[in-house]
């Protein structure tokens, strides 16, 4: 290994067997040089246990969660746990436990991680197997992404950071609602790396479509308070362009030119525009106030852990 203490942060829910040839396929690249921080995001039917990292004598810790809490808030819990619990931070990446983020392309991310000037790596994919509704709604969602936040979206959740993101990552609040969004906020140094994505080592994947549109949508949620400044913008220049609309129906009446019954409609429709956007206008500038005001706190990780796991060697603080 190039990087020592090498940390490894995936959520697992309900997928014991993918994870298990996870561990596997950690432990034949990595050997005992890596850490695995496994979080069982309140699974029922396939709890986790440490037998998947015994079998192949991997070092690691697996948290079991008291409830189930989602995959961003579960990857949070781990990033947290690792700032508490780890004094000496070299290198740590966060990947899912189905396959699909591939253990063989973790150095490609850690070799861009070397350069002074990063401090997130995060991994763009060069190739993916969807449907073509999830790639149609994809190219929407970073198009509106874009368009009321001002920043490009193009990354989920694989990635490696050095300590300093991780210590900051932990205690921004808005990590537990969406990891990648939350690394455009940090204003930490990111590059991305070009990866493909890997096939599920086994099971189908528990995301459906309406999941995955509202894990967009979350992403732009923890950037509200630019949404709302954009929001208002555009209502206040919808609002004026109606003020220079009816201004033009009241010279055209004067002028003669508007036919009977155009003039009360036109006037009225944008009478009524002015009044909505102006409406909607004060209301994203009073919602500015009080989300500028207000502070999202971090997530205090203790509260949902029911148990935590070690293998003999995998509570060692390196």
């Amino acid at each position: 290994m190039l990087h020592r203490n090498l940390i490894v942060i995936t959520p697992v829910f309900e997928d014991t067997e993918a994870s298990t040839i996870l561990f596997s396929e950690l432990a034949k690249s990595y050997g005992r040089e890596i850490h695995v921080v496994a979080v069982d995001d309140g699974s029922v039917r396939q709890p986790l246990t440490l037998q998947g990292m015994l079998a192949v004598n991997l070092n690691g810790t697996v948290i079991r969660l008291k409830r189930n809490v989602g995959h961003q808030r579960a990857i949070a819990v781990g990033l947290a746990y690792v700032a508490e619990k780890f004094s000496d931070i070299d290198r740590v990446v966060v990947m899912d436990s189905d396959g699909e983020d591939m253990p063989e392309t973790i150095e490609s991310l850690l070799a861009d991680l070397d350069s002074a000037e990063v401090d997130v790596v995060v991994a763009q994919r060069r190739s993916r197997v969807e449907t073509l509704r999830f790639k149609a709604f994809y190219v929407v969602y970073k198009w509106l992404f874009e368009l009321l936040t001002g920043r490009k979206i193009s990354f989920g959740n694989f990635m490696a950071m050095n300590g300093i993101a991780v210590r900051r990552l932990a205690s921004m609040g808005e990590l537990a609602t969406h990891v990648a969004g939350t690394v455009l906020m940090s204003r930490l140094r990111w590059r991305t790396c070009a990866l493909d994505r890997g096939p599920r080592y086994a099971g189908k994947s528990k995301m459906n479509f309406v999941g995955l549109a509202l894990h967009g949508f979350k992403g732009l949620m923890i950037f509200a308070e630019d949404v709302l400044v954009r929001v208002g913008i555009a209502c206040a220049v919808v609002a004026v362009l109606s003020l220079l609309g009816s201004a033009l129906a009241i010279v055209l009446k004067a002028m003669g030119y508007a036919t009977p019954g155009w003039f009360s409609v036109a006037l009225g429709l944008m009478l009524l525009v002015f009044l909505q956007t102006g409406a909607i206008t004060l209301m994203t500038l009073m919602l500015t106030g009080i989300t500028r005001g207000s502070t999202v706190l971090p997530l205090d990780y203790r509260l949902l852990v029911d148990q935590v796991l070690a293998t003999p060697h995998g509570n060692r603080d390196f």
